[in-house]
């Protein structure tokens, strides 16, 4: 005989009121009934055997295993068992064949909607998951963040925590017992936060103020090549255009660097790949070539955080300010925008012989734009198609997030 399958149902506020007659009954015919303490406080007139899932996830697994067949089992879930929840953890370990989930509206869904904003682009986490400090870099350069709390780690620690690491350009939404009577929604600076009380139960959403570039992260040693990409102050709305870490590291080394160089990073934007490249030319010099004025002045409050004295940051247009510059014996171009031939022309004549040049793109039309101008330059171009994925941990997986595909074209300039 098969053994009937174990319902998921996600509960809301109202508990079994808010739920449809075969939910109910479900939860009512349990004889062993497995949720977090939020949610079996929700359902305090159920009779069943309460297991109370934590931190012992394997221990819950075990029991469900061995009762399966032998007693009727339900799990209470708040809101989408699988938004977050532990339903995904439970189908992976005793067999997604044995469960039927169920899902209620999750409070993620009902904050972003009682605060009329879009969830689409938000880094959404949970605190009872992670550590914060685990996430940090995350919430440091995303433009909206999503954060079930826990008791470790309620809104007002929170609020401490970023502040301290000089996280203060978000302004926060506290959201309380959403769709119970008792609802409260608290808007509020962070500096506010700080110093208030919240219910348990709520769901904490953080907006970047308009305007406000990332802060790096405090305390971070500046390696030579290849630091993440979160380690720089970055401008708004342009965070993500950053040359990737690992992008920076493979254009570095085929610019091949020495002691002594002269480089240029034209297009410098936050000055990221300036800032390494100095650290392989010293006592050499780089010209970090930048026209946008929030990100010029990036580029200093970058070099002021690290202590790099050899990047000269350059406001201007590229070309026009090359003339001024000492011939260079690298050069990377990033940010080449719609002027790409008279840039790169002009920047392989200022090369010194046996120069290198590199250039970053991302779109087909500047790749095929870029490789048929070297092409006249230059004899031969070299052209590598990076396509990367970084790990990612969820839960006890290991899963692959993609980062856009960009294209690294080079040419050298013949010693004579």
């Amino acid at each position: 005989m098969e053994h009937p399958k174990i319902p998921i149902v996600g509960i809301g506020p109202d508990g079994l009121a808010g739920l449809s007659a075969r939910s109910a009954e479900w939860l009512r015919g349990a004889e062993l009934i497995f949720g977090s303490e939020a949610a079996l406080k929700l359902l305090p007139e159920l009779d069943a055997e309460r297991v109370r899932i934590g931190t012992d996830l394997p221990e819950v697994v075990e029991k469900m295993r061995s009762n399966f067949g032998k007693r009727r089992m339900a799990v209470a879930a708040v809101g989408d068992p699988l938004f977050y929840g532990t339903a995904r953890y439970l189908c992976e370990k005793v067999g997604p064949d044995k469960f039927e989930v169920v899902p209620h509206v999750s409070s993620m869904q009902l904050a972003f909607a009682r605060l009329k904003e879009t969830w689409e682009e938000a880094y959404l986490t949970d605190l009872s998951a992670k550590a914060l400090d685990d996430v940090l870099d995350k919430i440091r350069v995303a433009e909206t963040v999503g954060l079930f709390t826990s008791d470790k780690y309620p809104p007002n620690r929170i609020a401490r925590e970023l502040l301290s690491r000089g996280i203060d350009y978000f302004r926060g939404s506290v959201c309380e017992n959403l769709g119970g009577r008792d609802e409260r929604i608290t808007q509020a600076e962070l500096s506010e936060i700080q110093d208030l009380r919240f219910d348990p139960l709520n769901v904490f959403i953080l907006k970047r103020k308009p305007n406000t570039p990332d802060r790096p992260r405090s305390g971070a040693q500046l390696g030579r090549f290849g630091n993440p990409d979160d380690l720089f102050a970055q401008s708004r709305p342009k965070t993500g255009l950053i040359t990737q870490a690992e992008v920076r590291a493979v254009a570095l080394a085929q610019l091949d660097l020495r002691s002594g160089d002269v480089a240029w990073d034209v297009g410098a934007g936050s000055g990221s790949v300036a800032i390494e490249m100095a650290q392989l030319v010293a006592p050499g010099t780089v010209f970090a070539i930048e026209q946008d004025s929030a990100d010029y002045h990036l580029i200093q409050a970058n070099l002021d955080t690290f202590g790099i004295a050899n990047v000269k940051p350059i406001f201007g247009t590229a070309p026009g300010v090359f003339e001024s510059l000492p011939a260079p014996d690298a050069i990377f171009v990033g940010g080449n925008g719609g002027e790409v031939a008279r840039l790169l022309e002009a920047s392989y004549a200022a090369l010194r012989p046996g120069g290198r040049l590199v250039s970053n793109v991302g779109t087909l039309e500047m790749i095929s734009a870029t490789y048929a101008i070297l092409k006249r330059l230059a004899t031969t171009v070299d052209v590598l198609l990076m396509n990367l994925s970084r790990g990612v941990e969820q839960l006890e997986s290991l899963r692959f997030e993609a980062v856009n595909p960009t294209v690294l074209l080079r040419v050298r300039k013949p010693l004579t």
